[in-house]
């Protein structure tokens, strides 16, 4: 036992496309000595695969996933095979959805290769679509779901080189014009070139200076962290989390995001485009997806950094951080029916240290649809919180994230799936899930996305259903005791995902067409799928990218009008 985590010997994995042999990790001569030199012989674990959702016996409280164990429905603990496990002698072995095979057939033939090994996955496959633009690179928060795919079945080469190859892009001249960026910043993609004639790969990397709008990525590096954790967890090998390379590409993420300046908030103040929603859309400032993203990226460097040297400052001011950023955001970003009546009576122009309406919005720009949106039970984090603003639109990566990273208290991640049901037609309807609600439209349209012909109303970012957001889903609902949500919102993403050719997103008040200009063979909606899939049939997968609430409070005095 290491790390919690049996050593069991390695099974057959589904349509697996990559051989696993100890030397199979790296050609080290082809892929930077410097990297991989000392990393190419660790030890390799497979977590052993227990009895599904179906057979456990949740309640209706958020469950601890630390272990991988469950109660079956006989008495004791048992194991049950896995649609990536067929050669299983379990008494439950059945046949794989034919779905998740094909799944996975198109989710191998999106793998990028430098050098003869893998370091990725394509944003999309699309054979149909006359222009690629940037769909044939390697996106750092679209591999996400496809890492967490490979991990899940025991695939842990492809995951290891992406995180080593993104960490020496890192180290690398970051420039837009005139101007450098930051020597933490991650790319937001790279693109492996192969020359035929002369027999080279070499990549290309994107920091921001192609991106529309040219936007750095604020995400990537948290992403990268958060998948840095969930390697270490799946494998139970803490050797390439506890490299010297490791360890500073942790540092010098972090230090961009904790370094002193005029912010009088714990959150990160950021442009429009800087995430997942890349193109204008109103979430300049404070936006609840990168709040997320950052207190997760937090709570896994506190688990992944060594407390020595550098890093033992640095865990101090994590930890500070922590602290002052949970307690603003469970404050004054939550919002649920008794927190809006409260803003709905605020008054203006308060003066003090003791002023409630902290923020001074003005009740009158609370929108008239949200008085109809919010139900007596349930909640959410609204999307951002400014001085004289609050964007009260849902946004899903955000809230789920909150959930899983439990910078949401127990109770308000169980208020969170309690609006997602009350809410089901508004937010999943006939395909999950609405990256944002509700859409904009008319002037406000006009003036926030500056008239972009792909943010049209309930389309793309601006109120379409994104398919990669199902495993988000799907973990939240698992954590939150509540697997039947996951289970309904499968059922219907099976009912036309594969038949539609696995498009980015869909468009409709319901999801109910496929985007206007939705790429096929979209990677992370394939991977997203099968993610969602193996976490319902094997909770302890969870484990890997859910964080458990601290056990110790942390007790934030109330000195100024924000802390």
């Amino acid at each position: 036992m290491e790390n919690g985590i049996k050593k069991t010997p390695s099974s057959d994995k589904i349509n697996s496309g990559m051989k696993k042999t100890p030397s199979s990790l790296f050609s080290i001569t082809e892929l930077d000595d410097f990297y991989f030199q000392h990393l190419s012989r660790s030890p390799r674990l497979n977590i052993e695969r227990k009895i599904s959702l179906d057979g456990c016996s949740i309640s209706g409280n958020l469950r601890h996933i630390d272990s991988h164990e469950c109660i079956s429905p006989m008495g004791g603990f048992g194991h049950r095979a896995g649609f990536d496990t067929p050669n299983s002698t379990s008494d439950n072995v059945y046949e794989p959805h034919m779905m998740v095979v094909a799944a996975w057939d198109a989710l191998r033939k999106s793998i990028v290769y430098f050098r003869g090994q893998p370091v990725g996955t394509v944003a999309a496959c699309d054979v149909t679509s006359e222009e690629a633009l940037n769909y044939d690179q390697v996106f750092v928060r679209d591999f996400v779901p496809s890492a967490l795919a490979f991990l899940m079945n025991g695939e842990y080469d492809i995951v290891r080189n992406f995180l080593l190859k993104t960490l020496q892009l890192q180290s690398w001249e970051k420039k837009i014009d005139r101007f450098k960026l930051g020597e933490g910043v991650m790319p937001a993609s790279f693109k492996v070139l192969h020359d035929s004639h002369k027999k080279i790969d070499t990549i290309m990397a994107d920091f921001g200076e192609s991106a529309i709008g040219r936007v750095a990525p604020v995400d990537s590096g948290f992403w990268w962290i958060i998948l840095l954790r969930a390697y270490t967890r799946s494998t139970g090998d803490s050797t390439l989390s506890e490299t010297p390379d490791c360890q500073k590409g942790i540092q010098l993420i972090l230090s961009l995001c904790l370094a002193e300046g005029f912010d009088t908030f714990p959150t990160l103040l950021c442009t429009d485009g800087c995430c997942m929603i890349d193109r204008r859309m109103g979430i300049y400032g404070y936006p609840i997806e990168i709040q997320a993203l950052f207190f997760m990226a937090l709570r896994c460097a506190l688990q992944l950094l060594k407390p020595e040297g550098e890093s033992k400052e640095l865990l101090e001011r994590i930890m500070t951080r922590l602290h002052a950023l949970s307690y603003h955001m469970r404050s004054y970003f939550w919002l649920d029916f008794q927190q809006l009546n409260g803003i709905y009576r605020y008054k203006t122009e308060e003066y003090s240290h003791t002023a409630v309406n902290k923020f001074n919005v003005i009740p009158d720009s609370i929108p008239d649809w949200l008085f109809d949106f919010m139900p007596n039970r349930g909640g959410y984090f609204i999307g951002n919180v400014s001085p004289a603003r609050m964007d009260f639109r849902w946004f899903a990566l955000g809230n789920c994230i909150a959930i899983l990273a439990s910078l949401a208290t127990p109770e308000q991640s169980i208020a969170i799936m309690d609006l997602i049901e009350e809410r089901w037609e508004e937010l999943v309807g006939e395909m999950p899930l609405k990256a944002c609600f509700p859409a904009i439209d008319g002037h406000e349209w006009t003036s926030v996305t500056g008239c972009d012909p792909k943010n049209t109303r309930w389309s793309y970012h601006n109120g379409g259903s994104w398919p990669v957001l199902l495993w988000l889903l799907t973990a939240a609902s698992i954590k939150t005791g509540r697997p039947h949500i996951a289970k309904k919102a499968i059922d219907l993403a099976e009912r036309r995902l594969l038949k539609d050719g696995w498009p980015e997103y869909y468009d409709g008040k319901l999801g109910r067409y496929i985007g206007k200009q939705s790429r096929k063979y979209q990677t992370w909606s394939i991977a997203g799928y099968l993610v969602a899939k193996m976490m319902l049939e094997d909770p302890s997968n969870l484990g890997m990218i859910s964080l458990e609430e601290d056990r110790e409070k942390p007790v934030v005095k109330r000195s100024s009008s924000w802390s």
